[in-house]
């Protein structure tokens, strides 16, 4: 989850509001966290419960899922992956 200041979102609210909309973000204040910004559709879901997205232990993933994760983990400790995911 990204963070700004409370400062960042009066001089860069496009970029916030912008971070926003494709995940919840944290507002920070004194270094400390203080609100999360989300867009509306995410609140929405949250609050009806019906977000699909689910986490899982690694022994509990799916098989498929495991791999990829192992996989990213093994590319990320290794410096990769990074700038590529833009």
């Amino acid at each position: 989850m990204r963070q700004f200041t409370t400062g960042d979102l009066n001089k860069q609210v496009g970029d916030v509001t912008d971070a926003a909309a494709r995940e919840p973000v944290v507002l920070t204040k004194h270094r400390k966290p203080r609100f999360v910004l989300m867009s509306f559709e995410h609140y929405e879901r949250m609050r009806r419960g019906s977000d699909p997205r689910r986490a899982h232990h690694v022994s509990e993933m799916p098989e498929d899922h495991r791999e990829m994760f192992l996989n990213a983990i093994d590319r990320l400790s290794q410096g990769e992956g990074y700038d590529d995911e833009r």
